[in-house]
């Protein structure tokens, strides 16, 4: 057989010479070998788990007394205090955030809109609040406990079953019936997950998304220690104008005369536009020169969906905002808050 007449195959590899493997070897000869050291601050190279653990955390300690070390020297020095880069404190400016009193000259346009809004009859003190707390069809028992605490919070207000009535039913009975506010609990998997609450006669509405509710049992407390003193309010951190309605809304739903005997305060704080509630009565300790906090219960988060002008109807109602689709669709950037 003479392998001069072989064909070639035209998709097989075609095999180095033995030019081209001498100068491979001769280029790799060339390099200069480096060593790569093992580094102070990473331990993949070793292998035993329990030693790459101890120096990880040999590693840390360091760190952290160093970074302690740097901080009272700092202090010793007089240097300035440094401030921690967080979401709020990069926070994008809002066209309609409100800086400094109301009694500024450029918050003038807010002040005189405060003083006609719906809110206003209430910081007149011209009537009392009276509200009305109810829950969607065939409330589950953790709704209706948690629509009795709040009876419990809010001053002068009732629970009542809904019976199938319809909310703008509702709203017409409210108003002959001379309440202030309605508050309806909606609930999904026998949990509360929502929150509408209605300003009478002429609104605005507002619902919120209800999430993390803890009872009162839950945090192993007793409705016992819950006083039927009118507490106080604060509202923290309402920032723009949106959030002044909002917060002006939360603050109507109590009375605006707090008893101080029954040392009670309730909190509405927003942070990055979630509202956090809690509970608690507070006692002065002379010695120390702070009050000791003990929280009652309720505690529950609202997140704002939308905000209604007038009562409920969500057919032919005029919506002032409306949070629509995801985050990523409305919002630019996580730096953007709208309360």
């Amino acid at each position: 057989m003479k392998l001069k007449n072989l064909r070639v195959n035209p998709l097989g590899r075609v095999k180095r010479g033995n030019k081209e493997e001498e100068e491979q070897q001769n280029t790799s000869n060339e390099k200069t070998s480096e060593v790569i050291l093992p580094s102070n601050s990473n331990f993949n190279h070793i292998k035993c788990k329990a030693v790459r653990h101890l120096k990880c955390h040999k590693l840390m300690k360091e760190k952290a007394k160093a970074k302690k070390q740097a901080r009272k020297q700092r202090i010793q020095e007089g240097g300035p205090k440094q401030v921690p880069h967080t979401i709020e404190s990069l926070r994008e400016k809002d066209e309609t955030m409100i800086t400094g009193d109301l009694d500024d000259e450029e918050n003038q346009e807010l002040k005189v809109d405060l003083e006609h809004d719906e809110f206003a009859p209430y910081f007149k003190h011209a009537y009392e609040p009276k509200v009305l707390i109810t829950y969607s069809d065939n409330p589950t028992k953790k709704s209706r406990i948690f629509g009795v605490e709040l009876s419990r919070m809010i001053p002068n207000s009732i629970s009542l079953y809904r019976n199938r009535s319809g909310v703008k039913k509702m709203v017409k009975s409210a108003i002959d019936k001379n309440f202030t506010d309605i508050i309806v609990i909606n609930e999904d998997q026998c949990k509360p997950n929502g929150m509408l609450v209605i300003h009478l006669p002429d609104g605005p509405t507002a619902y919120f998304k209800l999430s993390n509710v803890k009872l009162t049992p839950e945090m192993k407390r007793s409705h016992k220690e819950i006083s039927r003193h009118r507490p106080e309010v604060i509202l923290n951190n309402f920032t723009t104008r949106l959030g002044f309605t909002i917060g002006r809304m939360l603050g109507a739903l109590f009375h605006y005369e707090p008893e101080f005997r029954g040392r009670r305060v309730v909190t509405f704080h927003n942070q990055r536009d979630y509202i956090f509630f809690r509970h608690h009565r507070y006692q002065f300790d002379f010695k120390r020169g702070k009050p000791r906090l003990r929280e009652l219960g309720p505690r529950f988060t609202l997140k704002l969906k939308y905000l209604q002008h007038g009562t409920f109807d969500t057919k032919y109602g005029q919506y002032e905002w409306l949070i629509q689709g995801k985050r990523h669709d409305m919002e630019t950037s996580r730096r953007k808050f709208f309360l």
